[in-house]
């Protein structure tokens, strides 16, 4: 692999607790109350929950009868998502007066690459600040954001100041604040993963430094060159405006569990036809079908196939979703469906990260 000078200031900007921020927001009877956006209070899953729900334990992908358990006092509230897109408009516009370089993750996220700025700015600091400030005044929401060489570290220092707040990692900083990082802080690194870490002997960034690649590769998989990269402050992948799409998918909790396949097909057929309706709209097609299943015990189950060619038609999506359903026999009576297609014509080989060595750089 070459060695380039390859220097840049990322910028990740990441809205507080957007949709209940949101809520709270426009309905001032909830401020300072403990709320959770998505389902309802005896169905459904937890979609954002407010920094007051969050003391007692509530977070996002909870089941909503897990989190009124931990919060008995809080308040669910339906989630309106043209209004959060409408601000989230709001947002992208402020992000596009400093760069066109903005990377969108989400309604409520983003990366911004302001190496080159049309403020003409040097100091990524300064411009996170302002941009902050000025999504205060013009939505009222706090925002907090992360600063730093790459889009990786940019993401774990958005964290760590939250909520309202942000933190610049250096240059000069990096190597020691990612020695020092727990493991289950770095970006990517799921619960599942940390435990097998653990049991490996690392714990933080230190730990995984001195493991080998072909140590990493072994026992991750692809991950494992990954892991041994960004441990290293190596991260090449580029802000990219137009992000490609990787994955689409519908899915639905249902108000009663449900035992009977015909009952599931039925279910099914309106997924596969809300898939057909986003796939034509974003003018995508895909040859992986996921067909996701959650018991009434919680237990998640997935069961995919690849098929030789592309499809985005709501038939040929509902056929495959069927012939996934009766690959198995049911365990139990079902809670929720979803359908996703990835493998999309959108994507492109990856290129190979080179190695960039981080030289002095004013942040």
């Amino acid at each position: 692999m070459g060695e380039e000078n390859y220097l840049r200031k990322i910028i990740h900007i990441d809205m507080d607790a957007f949709y209940a921020s949101v809520e709270q927001l426009d309905n001032p009877e909830l401020r300072g109350k403990a709320i959770a956006v998505g389902g309802s209070e005896e169905r459904g899953v937890v979609a954002a929950a407010s920094y007051e729900a969050r003391e007692f334990g509530v977070r996002s992908a909870m089941s909503s009868i897990i989190a009124k358990r931990n919060c008995p006092h809080l308040i669910f509230v339906k989630p309106r998502f043209e209004r959060y897109r409408q601000i989230s408009n709001k947002i992208r516009a402020i992000f596009l007066e400093y760069t066109d370089l903005v990377e969108p993750l989400s309604l409520d996220e983003a990366y911004l690459d302001v190496t080159q700025n049309k403020k003409g700015h040097p100091s990524a600091t300064l411009i996170a600040r302002e941009i902050r400030e000025k999504i205060k005044l013009e939505t009222g929401l706090n925002a907090s954001a992360g600063i730093s060489i790459n889009k990786f570290i940019a993401k774990v220092a958005s964290d760590i100041n939250k909520p309202n707040g942000q933190k610049t990692i250096n240059p000069e900083e990096v190597e020691e604040f990612l020695e020092n990082l727990q493991i289950r802080k770095f970006h990517g690194v799921g619960k599942v993963t940390a435990e097998k870490m653990y049991q490996l002997g690392i714990f933080k960034g230190f730990d995984l430094k001195q493991k080998s690649e072909e140590f990493l590769t072994e026992h991750f998989g692809k991950s494992g060159a990954h892991y041994y990269n960004v441990v290293r402050g190596i991260h090449l992948s580029e802000v990219k405006p137009n992000r490609i799409r990787k994955s689409l998918g519908a899915e639905r909790t249902f108000d009663e569990n449900i035992s009977s396949e015909i009952f599931m097909l039925e279910r099914l057929s309106n997924i596969a036809e809300e898939i057909e309706r986003r796939l034509q709209k974003s003018k995508v097609a895909g040859k992986t079908i996921t067909l996701k299943i959650k018991y009434s015990d919680f237990s998640l189950h997935t069961r995919s196939k690849t098929l030789p060619y592309y499809i985005s038609s709501r038939d040929l999506v509902l056929e495959t979703a069927r012939e996934l359903l009766y690959q198995e026999k049911m365990k139990n009576s079902v809670r929720l469906l979803g359908i996703s297609l990835s493998n999309l014509n959108t994507e492109k080989p990856e290129k190979k990260d080179e190695i960039a060595v981080q030289l002095k750089f004013e942040f």
